[in-house]
């Protein structure tokens, strides 16, 4: 059904049927209008003209939910008219808006500001002073207040007359005359109140409120922990700033899961979509990760150097390079994966990493074990059905490898899961112990102890 509407608007706008289009867009929702300008195949001048059909409030709802290419070429499309980009920055709530105009170059922003109304832009201003990433940038001042001493008919008479406006009208805050943050309440308990009571005898003085110049991961975890659809915002002497709703908060979680996720890829954040990014600047993200990477994998030749006469005197042992040290590597990002992901969501702290050490440990020499058998049962299988043969030192060839693999794979759960903590532990983000750095580092130290066991092994033997 979906896909006929696109078909029905993208024959509209190619016959050039504004008329028709303007009736029909007034009966769309606006998250779907915005999903017909992200999807319909046009030049951008129709999709900017398809935009100035709609009605001054379903514009302003529509371009909240469209992506930043498509509000920054709408605004372009505007320019021509400078009442029309002043009314739509005006009606845009000040969170979203503050979100729009940070992400473009300060000169822009700056131009558009300035065609902002006086007390528009007074809030904007104030808004993107917040230090970048802060609470203050996810706020809007947009809620509805009233005073302890209100009655509950007199406070319900304040929230129909200032409330349309509201980011939301769930809860309502309470403030006293220097509008200090003393309560908040939910509209589900004014309605059940009685008319004559007033609102400090149905307030409890219990409230969870963020500060404006708090980290925005603050928010995140405040919102899990408490199960709320908006938070009051206040500064440091208590004073209500403003509000933040869930659906910002899911914005930033959002942007700090794509964050760590390439983090943990051996990836610098990209600041654009992927489509919006240079091939330059592609290049410049993805490339310094991968030359430390190169490096630390030279010493993988290097230790391969070093036992280089061993190497020749049983060259059978390389067949298993592969296998050694990519189960040691796996180890390692499995154990990584599991304690970032821990650590993110607070399951775990610094004063845990006794525990996870003790775990690991067994956790390590238990799946070392496990592919320390099969490796073995496979040498076996393959020497006794004929598939390869190993010599007559087959079986000790197999038990080198299955004692290395119970101590690298060991060495991989160690390293995977202790180098987030020292990373936490030196304020580092411990995203950063990507899966290819902790590879890499149990490849090189791998090989180390392969050879070594093998040498221990088979000496007298194949060496």
């Amino acid at each position: 059904m979906l896909n006929d509407i696109k078909i029905h608007f993208q024959e509209l706008v190619d016959e050039r049927s504004w008329k028709i289009l303007k009736n029909e867009l007034t009966e769309l929702e606006p998250v779907q209008i915005a999903d017909l300008i992200e999807k319909l195949d046009s030049p951008k001048s129709d999709l900017v003209i398809l935009f100035r059909l709609l009605p001054r409030r379903l514009a302003k709802d529509t371009f909240q939910y469209l992506s930043l290419e498509k509000q920054e070429f709408i605004i372009e499309g505007l320019a021509v008219n400078k009442e029309k980009i002043a009314s739509l920055l005006n009606d845009l709530d000040p969170d979203d808006r503050t979100a729009f105009l940070e992400e473009l170059p300060g000169e822009v922003s700056q131009r558009l500001i300035q065609m902002m109304s006086k007390e528009e832009r007074e809030i904007t201003i104030r808004l993107l002073g917040y230090p970048e990433e802060s609470i203050g940038r996810l706020m809007t001042p947009e809620y509805v207040a009233v005073k302890p001493y209100y009655t509950v008919a007199h406070a319900l008479d304040h929230i129909r007359k200032y409330g349309r406006d509201s980011e939301t009208l769930n809860v309502i805050y309470v403030v006293d005359n220097h509008w200090k943050l003393v309560d908040d309440i939910r509209i589900k308990e004014l309605i059940l109140a009685s008319p004559d009571q007033t609102i400090s005898e149905i307030i409890n003085d219990h409230f969870v409120a963020l500060n404006a110049y708090d980290d925005q991961e603050v928010a995140v975890k405040v919102f899990q922990d408490q199960d709320r659809v908006a938070l009051p915002v206040v500064d440091t002497d208590g004073v209500l700033l403003g509000i933040v709703t869930i659906d910002d908060v899911m914005d930033v979680q959002q942007e700090e899961n794509t964050e760590d996720f390439l983090k943990f890829g051996g990836l610098e954040d990209l600041d654009q979509s992927y489509t919006k990014t240079s091939l330059i600047e592609m290049v410049k993200k993805r490339s310094g990760w991968l030359i430390l990477l190169f490096f630390g994998q030279m010493l993988t030749a290097s230790a391969m150097g070093y036992f280089e006469d061993a190497i020749s005197k049983a060259v059978v042992l390389t067949l298993f390079v592969p296998m050694i040290i990519s189960s040691g590597g796996n180890s390692g990002s499995q154990a990584a994966s599991l304690i970032i992901r821990s650590l993110a969501l607070h399951e775990l702290t610094m004063k845990n990493w006794w525990y996870v050490m003790r775990k690991e440990i067994f956790s390590g020499l238990m799946l070392g074990s496990i592919l320390g058998v099969i490796a073995f049962l496979r040498i076996f299988v393959w020497q006794k059905a004929g598939f390869y043969d190993y010599g007559e030192f087959w079986f000790w060839i197999a038990m080198s490898i299955s004692v290395s693999l119970i101590f690298i794979v060991l060495w991989g759960t160690l390293s995977g899961s202790m180098i987030p903590f020292v990373l936490k532990r030196f304020k580092l983000d411990p995203a950063t112990a990507s899966a290819p750095f902790v590879a890499t580092l149990v490849d090189v130290t791998g090989l180390l102890a392969y050879f070594s066991v093998a040498t221990m092994l088979l000496s007298g033997r194949l060496l």
